[in-house]
């Protein structure tokens, strides 16, 4: 009575090779364009984070008041014809 004696060793690994792993053309564009989403994020997270940090060099320097004063001096007259 023979009986085959099959091995879970290296031996039997080497014959059932796993083949390389390529991503096809859809998911290398997902990746790259989740990618580019992490990327945008970050930068809006860090532009985020200063203006926190010093929100009055954000601002403009002129104010609407200013604006209001040019309606007040005549500059737009031409707007209530």
């Amino acid at each position: 009575m023979s009986s085959i004696h099959h091995s879970n060793g290296p031996a039997s690994m080497s014959v059932n090779k796993v083949p390389a792993f390529s991503l096809t053309l859809e998911q290398k564009t997902g990746f790259a364009f989740v990618g580019i989403l992490c990327i945008f994020l970050g930068l809006l997270i860090i532009r985020c984070f200063k203006i926190l940090l010093d929100p009055y060099s954000s601002m403009p320097s002129s104010t609407w008041e200013d604006e209001v004063e040019e309606f007040d001096k005549g500059t737009f007259e031409y707007a209530l014809a």
